[in-house]
């Protein structure tokens, strides 16, 4: 699991600190990202049996925790949320570049390759219903920092690969529904997981005429049901030039040749600039290789409860979808899943989403009728403990009953502060601080008052 985090000042504002603040952290688990205002959290794997899940959560929040103790020393304080609410334009500035050669040099590839200043433009519903819009040009890739995700890695048997990518694919927009926390950017009500056409725009190396062309987009949620998962790195050799030329010295044939499994670091670094929704990697763990899914698709927080309950949800959802006697992607189109996932973006909790048997449907009844039953057979299929497995599945489950997760809360909150009077700049930053003292108390965002 990586956990991406964010940091705020006192005014709630972000707090351009990360290398003051991993200093302080001194702990390798932690590493920069794109934003001065960001920082990552590394979770150790882990089997999926027994207690597992629930020795993580405890072990990530004690670790959430310290860092957030020692990030005060330096006037800042850990925020574990989808989109921060007080970023505003002046934030995407290149001075906001975590100084990272990796970092300029990415910023620098993509402006080359897109040959043009990168628009963000997105409609959104506004609290009263009416519409609103963010439209911005920006001489940086920084509103990819604003998007701050958990990515949950799955290692999977490789003749098992397809099933798990296409199971994965298929939950996508229920996950985004159920779980999404991004309603605000630059001032703006935008879609409850405005993460994803954040990023999808931020990162896009196309200028208008390639996209009229049909060249693929580098954010991408995929074209088609898979067979292996050669069909994945296949696709990436074809549709995407390299951005980041960095070349290995490693003959990866003559390592195979001689009993060395190969690292393929020319491969791994093109595919960590392939940002598919459910990412394949290929990696070399203790001298052996292993596949696994990235799922990218899940916002970060409220809290840490509630993103181990999004986590066990996915991860028993998809191995009982895997090893279903029929497959459930020969019965749906690819581009209904595809569907899925914008609507699950765009509306959360209001979302309609096509499901084979079911037609149209919200995402809670499907959960409740459907998806958790599978998520529990799951869970249990990994030997997850029968104690565990209804402390975050209930939480699920009390999720949908209550139609409320991170983003409803902050939409409803934000109204609330605005009907008191406060303008959209000052109701954002009290209910970021109302959030910030939530998170940290720690109990799951349906029971946050409302």
């Amino acid at each position: 699991m990586e956990v991406e985090l964010n940091l705020v000042d006192e005014h709630m504002e972000p707090a351009k600190a990360n290398d003051r603040v991993l200093d302080a952290i001194a702990d390798t688990d932690y590493q920069t990202e794109l934003g001065r205002f960001n920082i990552e959290l590394n979770v150790a794997p882990a089997a999926l049996g027994g207690v597992s899940i629930r020795e993580v959560e405890f072990a990530l929040r004690r670790s959430l925790e310290r860092a957030d103790d020692l990030a005060a020393t330096h006037h800042a304080r850990v925020v574990l949320t989808g989109m921060l609410p007080t970023l505003r334009e002046e934030h995407f500035d290149a001075a906001w570049i975590t100084d990272n050669p990796r970092y300029a040099l990415l910023n620098e590839q993509i402006f080359a390759a897109r040959g043009e200043d990168i628009e963000i433009d997105i409609s959104g519903v506004g609290l009263d219903g009416s519409k609103e819009r963010l439209r911005i040009d920006c001489t940086s890739v920084l509103p990819e920092a604003a998007c701050t995700s958990v990515q949950l890695h799955l290692a999977v048997d490789p003749d098992m690969f397809a099933n798990y990518w296409n199971a994965a694919q298929c939950v996508a927009g229920v996950q985004v529904a159920l779980a999404a926390n991004s309603p605000f950017l630059a001032q703006t009500a935008l879609w409850h997981e405005s993460r994803i056409p954040v990023f999808e725009q931020a990162i896009d190396t196309r200028s208008w005429e390639l996209k009229n062309q049909g060249v693929r987009p580098r954010v991408w949620f995929g074209e088609r049901w898979i067979t292996s998962i050669f069909d994945l790195f296949d696709e990436n050799a074809r549709y995407f030039p390299a951005l980041l030329p960095e070349v290995s010295d490693d003959d990866p044939i003559a390592q195979l040749d001689s009993g060395v499994t190969p690292r393929l670091a020319e491969l791994a670094m093109h595919n960590g600039t392939i940002y598919r929704w459910n990412r394949p990697v290929y990696d070399v763990v203790d001298g052996h290789p292993q596949m696994r899914i990235e799922n990218r698709v899940l916002p970060g927080g409220p809290t840490v409860i509630d993103t181990m309950a999004n986590a066990a949800f996915y991860y028993g959802a998809v191995h009982a979808l895997a090893h279903a006697e029929r497959p459930l992607w020969s019965q749906m189109s690819f581009g209904a899943a595809n569907d899925n996932l914008m609507a699950g973006a765009r509306y959360g909790m209001d979302a309609q989403l096509y499901w084979p048997m079911f037609g149209a449907v919200g995402p809670d009844e499907l959960t409740l009728r459907w998806l958790l039953p599978l998520a529990e057979q799951g869970l249990a299929d990994y030997g997850v403990d029968q104690e565990v497995r209804d402390r975050y599945l209930s939480i699920i489950e009390e999720r949908c009953l209550t139609r409320r997760n991170g983003a409803g809360w902050q939409r409803a909150t934000v109204e609330r502060y605005e009907s008191s009077g406060l303008s959209r700049d000052r109701a954002l930053t009290a209910m970021l601080a109302e959030y910030a003292e939530l998170m940290r108390e720690g109990a799951p965002v349906h029971t946050w008052p409302w």
